[in-house]
């Protein structure tokens, strides 16, 4: 690993904090602020489902950009500044009175900020997966998110203090969003400077890595990364069937306070702090597909939890659950990507899987909007009839699917999905401490 690169690792680990911070607002209070601007459950809907899906199509064209910009580096650099950009009047919406011409304002900016935010991530993990060594990815990207984790802490309590704050003490709530929403450009432009005192990594083009989606899709038979990504995608579409509606629920129907909101979401972050480098350790040794198998197992668990209570700090305890398994199959589904794509492809490839899974959470979020004002009530809430029918399709999504693709990269164990499971909760650990640092020791290098 040559000092460059060190440098680069060291200066993403930075850079992950304000990023983090920016993404935690966007993707904590995104929702409460178009609630407060007088948004639907239908039009909540739209605000998830249609950013992703202009995001996803985006990325046909991110191999293009990225030739225009001249290089990975120089395209990070100026996509993070133009999305700063955008955060600029989503922090003013709040004072346009609410209704429906604030949601279509809502829902344009947030779709321009989006398909900036999937264009950055995209060329942002084919960049830092050239720094890295396949033997250290689990390790290094499970200590990154746990320092990113914490930066995501101090975006959703403090988002979450600062609205309680205003809520009670009868300030205008327009000032607390506002105010939240600033925070977060200034983030985005912290972590836009960070960036640019990266190194650049030159990809030598080669004409066998070009290759159209449609190319791309029609090796689904042949090929592994192919089923992979339709897996996910999967998981993604029934996820979000109900996913985005959790936060009306908690909001609208449950009437929690802000506080009590951000509890959950905090809780559920800070536990992802914890499990990210555990799932990574084992990722190191085990495989990403196997860690892959048996969250997709643990996932339709989340939204059948919800149904038996409405209880706080019930609630709380299905999120701790919830953030530990999206942890692994999170950490594991962008760790597989690296190991199953050659470096040259690698920025293809990203694109025409976010463009998939984009896809995916559009068709989700959208019929779960519908399905939110137009299912029949269980138990005296059309909520849980959409938790009920995600739980379902969600549990098909793994039995179909997450035994289509296998493990790509050669791993020194192998182990049955029981033993994994009690060694990542501790019970039975398969790992000792010596093997987890021996993986990471070639971050210490000088």
């Amino acid at each position: 690993m040559s000092n460059p690169y060190q440098k680069s690792l060291a200066i993403s680990w930075q850079e992950g904090i304000p990023a983090a911070v920016m993404l935690a607002v966007m993707d904590n209070y995104l929702i409460p602020l178009g609630l407060f601007l007088g948004a639907s459950p239908k039009q909540i809907g739209l605000l998830v489902a249609f950013p992703n899906l202009l995001s996803s199509i985006v990325l046909l064209f991110a191999i293009h950009a990225v030739k225009r910009a001249g290089s990975q580096l120089r395209f990070l650099i100026f996509a993070t500044l133009l999305q700063a950009l955008i955060l600029i009047p989503v922090c003013f919406l709040p004072l346009m009175p609410s209704g429906a011409l604030a949601i279509s304002f809502l829902i344009l900016l947030i779709t321009i900020f989006r398909m900036t935010g999937n264009l950055i991530s995209t060329v942002w993990q084919s960049l830092i997966s050239h720094y890295l060594p396949p033997e250290g990815r689990g390790n290094y990207f499970g200590w990154r998110s746990q320092v990113s984790t914490l930066a995501s802490v101090l975006g959703v309590a403090g988002g979450g203090l600062l609205l309680y704050f205003f809520d009670r003490s009868g300030s205008s709530k327009k000032l607390g969003f506002i105010l939240l929403f600033v925070s977060a450009t200034v983030c985005r432009l912290i972590s836009s400077y960070l960036m640019s005192k990266m190194e650049d990594v030159t990809i030598p083009h080669d004409r066998t890595h070009d290759f159209t989606f449609w190319m791309f899709i029609m090796r689904i038979r042949e090929s592994n990364f192919v089923k992979f990504v339709l897996f996910v995608a999967s998981i993604s579409l029934t996820t979000n069937l109900a996913s985005p509606y959790f936060n009306v629920y908690i909001l609208k129907e449950l009437n929690f306070s802000y506080l009590q909101y951000m509890i959950v979401m905090l809780l559920t972050t800070l536990v992802g702090w914890i499990a990210f480098p555990i799932w990574g350790r084992h990722a190191d040794h085990v495989g990403n597909a196997k860690i892959l198998h048996i969250t997709s197992l643990l996932i339709p668990l989340v939204p059948f939890l919800w149904l038996f209570s409405k209880n706080f700090y019930y609630l709380i305890a299905v999120e701790i659950y919830a953030g530990f398994i999206w942890a692994g199959f999170n950490l594991c589904s962008v760790n597989f990507i690296f190991d199953a794509v050659t470096p040259g492809k690698r920025t293809r490839c990203l694109s025409y899987f976010n463009l998939i899974n984009g896809a995916a959470i559009f068709i989700g979020a959208s019929l779960g909007g519908f399905l939110a004002e137009h299912l029949p009530p269980l138990w005296g809430s059309r909520f849980y009839s959409l938790f009920a029918l995600s739980t379902l399709l969600r549990f098909i999504s793994h039995s179909f699917l997450s035994g289509k693709f296998q493990e790509v990269r050669k791993t020194h164990r192998k182990i049955s999905s029981l033993d994994l499971f009690f060694s990542v909760a501790g019970i039975k650990p398969i790992l000792g401490r010596n093997e987890g640092a021996q993986n990471i020791s070639w971050m210490k290098r000088k």
